[in-house]
Parts: C-alpha cells; sequence; structure tokens
C-alpha cells in the first residue's frame, strides 16, 4: 500500500500582517507549524518565501522540497523552546573547531590548510575576539576559555530564527568559525563548503573521487545554501 501524503486543497496563497510578523494563508486559512503553533515569520520577505513554496505545491505536500517551511517550523518548534541549548551546543564547536586541527602526515596538505585556513582564524580573532589554537592531528588542543566565551556570546546574542540557520552553518562543516563567517558575510556559503572539504578534495586528487562520498558533500553543500539564505530573509528589514 502506497503511504498516503497530504494534498493540495487551496487556490490561492497571501500573506497576512500578524503580531510580531507575517503569516502565510492558504486561501482563509493560515498555515500552522506541524505542532499547530502559529506559524508568525519575522519578515515579509521570509513570509514570502514560505508562501512560494506552498504556492509551488501541485498536488501531494512534501516537506522535503520545502526546506524554508522546514526551517521556520524548527525555529518556532524546536530551536525557540531550548534556545540556550541550542545556542551552547553551537558554540561548543568552537573547542574542537575543524580549523584548528591540521594534517600531521601530509605537508603538502598540511600548507593548503594553512593557506587557506589561517586567515579564517585571522578574522576570527580580530573580528570576534576569539583567537583559536591550531594542532597537527586530531588530538584535542586546549582552547583559551576567554575566546570561547567571546563566541558563546556571538552564538547566543542571535535571535531563534539566526540561531536556526547558524546551525547547518556549523555542524556540517564541523566548524564555528566557518558558520560564523557566512552570517557576518565574511563567506559565503558555497565558500564555507568548499574549505570545509581541503581534506576531502585532497584525498580524491591522489585516490579518486567516491561517488557516495560526492554525492553525500552535495546534500551537505546544499543545505548549507538553503541555511544562508534562510539566514538572510530571516534578518531583520
Amino acid at each position: 500500500m502506497s503511504e498516503w501524503k497530504p494534498r493540495r486543497f487551496w487556490t490561492s496563497v497571501g500573506l497576512r500582517p500578524a503580531d510580531g510578523g507575517w503569516q502565510v494563508a492558504l486561501d482563509d486559512r493560515v498555515v500552522n507549524t506541524p505542532g499547530k503553533l502559529p506559524l508568525v515569520l519575522p519578515t515579509r520577505a521570509l513570509a514570502q518565501a514560505v508562501a512560494d513554496e506552498w504556492d509551488a505545491v501541485s498536488e501531494a505536500i512534501d516537506p522535503g522540497v520545502m526546506p524554508v517551511t522546514r526551517a521556520a517550523n524548527s525555529a518556532i518548534e524546536k530551536v525557540a523552546p531550548q534556545f540556550d541549548a541550542v545556542a551552547s551546543m553551537l558554540a561548543d564547536y568552537g573547542g574542537t573547531d575543524l580549523l584548528s586541527y591540521r594534517d600531521d602526515r601530509q605537508d603538502a596538505l598540511a600548507r593548503e590548510q594553512a593557506a587557506a585556513w589561517d586567515p579564517l582564524l585571522d578574522w576570527a580573532a580580530d573580528t570576534l575576539g576569539a583567537r583559536l589554537a591550531v594542532t597537527g592531528g586530531v588530538i584535542p588542543v586546549a582552547q583559551d576559555p576567554g575566546a570561547l566565551a567571546r563566541l558563546h556570546g556571538h552564538v547566543a546574542g542571535l535571535d531563534p530564527w539566526g540561531l536556526t540557520a547558524l546551525h547547518d552553518l556549523v555542524t556540517l562543516p564541523g566548524s564555528l568559525v566557518l558558520g560564523l563567517a557566512v552570517a557576518h558575510g565574511r563567506l559565503t556559503a558555497e565558500q564555507a563548503h568548499a574549505l570545509s572539504r581541503l581534506d576531502e578534495d585532497y584525498q580524491a586528487r591522489i585516490w579518486g573521487r567516491d561517488d557516495e562520498a560526492e554525492a553525500a558533500a552535495l546534500r551537505r553543500r546544499a543545505a548549507m545554501l538553503d541555511a544562508e539564505r534562510f539566514w538572510h530573509l530571516s534578518r531583520p528589514e
């Protein structure tokens, strides 16, 4: 038996002002989150993007092709109620940031990492007030508690919408510095994804590319691009 999916029942999609932002209406029914909470979007641009996804539904509703709606639902149902825990989880990436760990067996790769990553660590020191230490290999390196506290402050200072976007920008590349660099406009998500793959790309040049690994990388890239778009759409107008 095929799985039943809810189907399009509306003829028009519109926006309505609401306390705290905007809502999307399907005919005369406003869209709620899956948990039946009001889906109030903080900016008209974000609300329009959600409306566009609902308007693009032709027959069955498929959340898999509605990344803005999914992220908005997560911001309301998951991130906002446990904001401090999510912020702390993301800030903890600073203690084991990808950019702090360099290859200690392949000098050529280590040089590539230094050339690509050191400018971002310099940016974090200058702009965020957080100088992270660098080490060779995978043994954890102790980071300056003050630097980690300042990074935590930058994360905790976001709103739930920004924190939702930052989640994928940090967890997918494994780097708080890369995620914050995208949020601050220092990098694009495309650039951050490429920087996070220096090791994989180096090995692929030597041993050849793996189809499954490449497919997974493309999915991570797409998710980071979606998160970057959500970040911009949710910023105050």
